[in-house]
């Protein structure tokens, strides 16, 4: 708790699993916002080759994002609080929330193993929850989570973890890497719009840097 009487409460950032069947499937939200964050932009050009004349300013769509974070996970003061789930399972949970944005749902796994048996020649593989990568109001995006590093770092006396620091990958999800009626592509396009407003509304600090050059 923090000891400043009129401190801001602060905005959590949250990794957000969505699934039709199960609108929650797993929700992640950070104990501690990270300090840092790593943002890579590889833009998608359109010509055949990087020479290709006519062809040095066409984009095929949006840039390849990727991005990197630390996440920080401790249930030190859950345990000072007694918390009945912390007691009897440390930070188990939250790691399984993450874990499980990589897994196909169970229940698939096993339908699909019975239509197998069956003798069903082509299965759909599984398809996992969309996942949101939510960092304030300006930054809701669709990913998909390409690796998970866990550094479990504190055990209990039942051998369960409580103190871990997770490396996560993600990489956003533009509007070419969805269905048409995918709500994560409307919110990609949606972040875009933003995202150009907000280059538009930083004219006015260019203007003023500029406007101090001497020639």
């Amino acid at each position: 708790m923090s000891s400043v009487p009129f401190a801001p409460r602060l905005i959590r950032g949250a990794l957000v699993g969505l699934d039709p069947a199960n609108p929650l499937a797993s929700v992640v939200a950070f104990q501690y916002n990270p300090d840092t964050m790593t943002r890579r932009l590889e833009p998608q050009g359109a010509g055949s080759s990087a020479g290709e004349k006519g062809e040095a300013y066409r984009l095929a769509g949006p840039p390849k994002e990727t991005i990197t974070l630390g996440v920080e996970i401790d249930a030190t003061d859950a345990l000072e609080e007694a918390n009945p789930l912390a007691v009897a399972t440390g930070i188990t949970p939250t790691l399984a929330a993450l874990e499980m944005m990589l897994y196909p749902k169970s229940l698939v796994v096993i339908a699909n193993m019975a239509l197998a048996a069956l003798g069903t020649i082509e299965i759909l593989p599984a398809t996992g929850p969309m996942i949101l990568f939510i960092w304030g109001p300006t930054r809701v995006l669709p990913v998909r989570v390409t690796s998970i590093s866990i550094a479990e770092e504190a055990y209990d006396a039942l051998l369960n973890p409580i103190r871990a620091k997770v490396d996560l990958t993600l990489e956003v999800l533009t509007y070419r890497d969805q269905p048409l009626t995918s709500p994560g592509r409307a919110l990609f396009l949606a972040h875009q719009i933003a995202k150009e407003a907000l280059a538009v509304s930083n004219l006015a600090n260019d203007l003023g840097i500029l406007s101090g050059l001497k020639l």
